[in-house]
Formats: C-alpha cells, structure tokens, sequence
C-alpha cells in the first residue's frame, strides 16, 4: 500500500523486463515493494540503484515497457503502521494508461488535462493516481478531467517533463472500484 507522495525520482539505466534505476533506498532490503511510477514492484537486486522483474501484464498494462535508458521515474516506498497517510489509498495496482491532452500554466502552478478508458470512476474532488502521484480530480467531463499541479509537486516528481499525447499510468481511486463492484452483483 502507497500513499501516492513520490519520495525521489530516479533514472531508468536498464530496460525491458529487467527494469533498473539509478537510486536505492537507504536500508533497502531484497523482496520490497516500491511504486515505479504507480506501479507496485518487487525490488530483486541492489547494485548502483534497484532491480525489478517486469511481467507481461505489467508491460502491456502501464507505461513502464516504453521507458528509455535515461527516463526519470517517480519512487515511492511501500507505507509502514503509523505512516502519516498525506495522499490517499494507493495500491500499485494501475488499472491502465491515461493520454495526456495538454499541460498548461496556471498562476503559480499549472493544469493537466488527460484522457482515460474508465471514466466511470472520475468523481469531481475524487482522488486519482497518475504516474504514481495522488492527485484530485477536477471538473471531469465524458472521459476527460483536470488536476491542478502545485509548484512541490512540479518540481519533485516526474510531472514536469510530459508533453500532450504522453501516457501515464492511471490507478482510480480503490473504494470507487470496490463500491462498483459491489453495486455490479448487489441482490
């Protein structure tokens, strides 16, 4: 379980279904669960950075199977009892990719607009992961919405570096999912 507040952006030194970054966590041990750009992974070797096994779902799920040598990704370590929870649920779990439509200034921050497949789960003020970021739906209309990007996040995570036509890692909010789940196979 995550929290969606990326803690460090690393660099992509290695591809394809070995998926190496150039940052390790201090006290890092082998079996961890750490959130590459949303996605939930198990850390399977330390040496200059972090090393994860990419299956065939997460490849054809996320955007994780496109990223070049070089590519910033966002980090964010698996949640402990007691963490302050400062974004929302998250759990790695992406439900799919989200095409950014356009980024543009707004006052001191700026707006990002995207496309999704699910829209069904957008509330207004709901929460939204999107490359591993929690981040607060805005105004969506059809199967696209909004968030605003404050300058903090702009400048520690991997927001800053997307451009219109992009994609993105989406997880919808975890109680959205399971509340229409539930309403699916009410009796």
């Amino acid at each position: 379980m995550f929290t969606g507040i990326v803690q460090r952006v690393g660099r992509v030194t290695s591809t394809g279904s070995r998926l190496r970054v150039d940052f390790a966590f201090q006290d890092i041990e082998l079996g961890e669960s750490i959130a590459v750009n949303g996605v939930c992974l198990t850390v399977e070797g330390i040496a200059e950075g972090m090393e994860f096994f990419l299956t065939e779902e997460t490849l054809g799920r996320t955007n994780l199977g496109r990223l070049q040598v070089g590519d910033p990704v966002n980090l964010e370590r698996a949640m402990q009892v007691g963490d302050r929870l400062g974004g929302h649920f998250v759990q790695g779990h992406v439900d799919g990719l989200a095409e950014v439509v356009s980024l543009v200034p707004e006052g001191e921050g700026w707006r990002l607009r995207v496309r999704v497949g699910q829209p069904k789960f957008l509330a207004d003020k709901g929460s939204i992961t999107l490359d591993g970021i929690s981040l607060t739906v805005i105004e969506p209309e059809g199967n696209e919405f909004e968030v605003a990007i404050a300058p903090f996040t702009w400048e520690q995570t991997t927001i800053s570096q997307i451009k219109p036509g992009d994609q993105m890692n989406v997880e919808y909010d975890v109680l959205a999912k399971h509340i229409d789940r539930l309403l699916m196979h009410k009796t």
